[in-house]
């Protein structure tokens, strides 16, 4: 959840909803302050703020979650010199690495884009502790990085 969480965060189109959204809130709370909207006014940009938060943190990586099935399987993955492999008991899939066109990194996941819409997360957990360092170096010299 907290990779779709920051997945979504980190998308153009959200990031500038997000701000138009709390300027608007700062915008409401200092006319309220100053006497210049009625609680009515400020009350609705307070709930609409509140549920642009909701929606972006909790609702929309749940339905996400619990839609795929891929979230809840079980993989291996490789990082070969020339393609990324994964494999589960149902079968397995290599791309090559020009397959995808970016990736980012997060406090606790590798992002592999296809395009801006789909994507693989590779928890850090998944590798002893000095193998990240080696992940990170074949992902930055096969994929480009990410740039929203």
């Amino acid at each position: 959840m907290q990779a779709l969480r920051y997945h979504f965060i980190t998308r153009r189109e959200i990031k500038l909803m997000l701000i138009l959204v709390n300027v608007f809130a700062i915008l409401s709370a200092a006319l309220f302050f100053f006497k210049k909207v009625s609680p009515l006014a400020f009350l609705i940009s307070a709930v609409l703020w509140f549920g642009m938060m909701v929606s972006c943190w909790f609702l929309l990586p749940s339905i996400i979650y619990k839609k795929s099935t891929t979230f809840k399987d079980k993989f291996i993955a490789t990082l070969g010199n020339n393609s990324f492999i994964i494999e589960n008991d149902r079968g397995s899939r290599s791309w090559d690495w020009s397959a995808f066109s970016a990736f980012m990194e997060s406090p606790h996941f590798f992002h592999l884009y296809f395009d801006s819409r789909s994507f693989f997360i590779l928890p850090k957990e998944a590798f002893a502790t000095e193998e990240i360092s080696v992940a990170r170096k074949i992902l930055t010299t096969k994929i480009k990085i990410y740039t929203s």
